[in-house]
């Protein structure tokens, strides 16, 4: 089922033992435009921290509920990994991240989740994976590696260009609720099409200019 991202912003997020805060922002991969991150508002809860929800915490996706459920507990989420917000997501840290929740690494293997096409949601006692990839051992990670995490609200001020011509700007992506991938940018066509809204798959050729701020179709 296609989710509208844009929907899901300042819903709230709740721990198996409590409120943990609300959808802020999205990170997703720009080379495969997969939802690697959601990134948690926790209020006063933990304030002054940048809090990253990975897609594996929480299995299905439930949009149509009024709380996302995350399959942590609170004290899970505090003990993680912290990250600076002004910091850029690099790939130590996201070692370090998923080591944490015992989780397999998504950047190992040729499925959009590493070994899987779909984040896996199942954790047993001991904080590992149901079936863990532990004979898959973590290649050496570049000192300056880029782990490509982009932010959809940033995205969402972008123009878009066909050619020479601008023919709106971003206002929305339809996401595969089932693997977290963007599937689709939604479009406002402005005064081009006043009113208008148009989707354009993500899997035509489609270049970002971060220098521009434009998205060129």
């Amino acid at each position: 089922m296609l989710q509208s991202m844009k929907a899901l912003y300042g819903r709230k997020l709740g721990a198996t033992d409590g409120d943990i805060g609300h959808v802020q922002d999205f990170y997703f991969d720009d080379q495969n435009w997969a939802v690697r991150y959601v990134v948690a508002n926790t209020g006063s809860w933990l304030p002054g921290r940048q809090v990253l929800i990975t897609p594996h915490a929480f299995g299905d996706l439930q949009p149509a509920e009024k709380h996302l459920c995350v399959n942590l507990t609170r004290q899970q989420i505090e003990d993680c990994p912290p990250i600076e917000s002004h910091k850029t997501v690099s790939r130590q840290y996201e070692e370090a991240y998923y080591r944490h929740y015992g989780w397999p690494f998504y950047w190992q293997g040729s499925s959009l989740w590493g070994m899987s096409g779909f984040p896996i949601s199942a954790l047993t006692g001991d904080g590992l994976p149901d079936e863990p990839v532990a004979a898959v051992q973590p290649e050496p990670v570049p000192e300056k590696a880029d782990a490509h995490l982009r932010s959809t609200q940033t995205l969402r001020a972008y123009h878009v260009a066909a050619g020479a011509k601008t023919i709106g700007h971003i206002h929305d992506f339809l996401m595969d609720s089932q693997n977290w991938a963007i599937t689709h940018l939604v479009v406002k066509t402005g005064s081009w099409l006043p009113g208008k809204e148009i989707h354009i798959p993500v899997n035509r050729e489609i270049q970002i200019s971060y220098e521009h701020s434009i998205v060129l179709i």
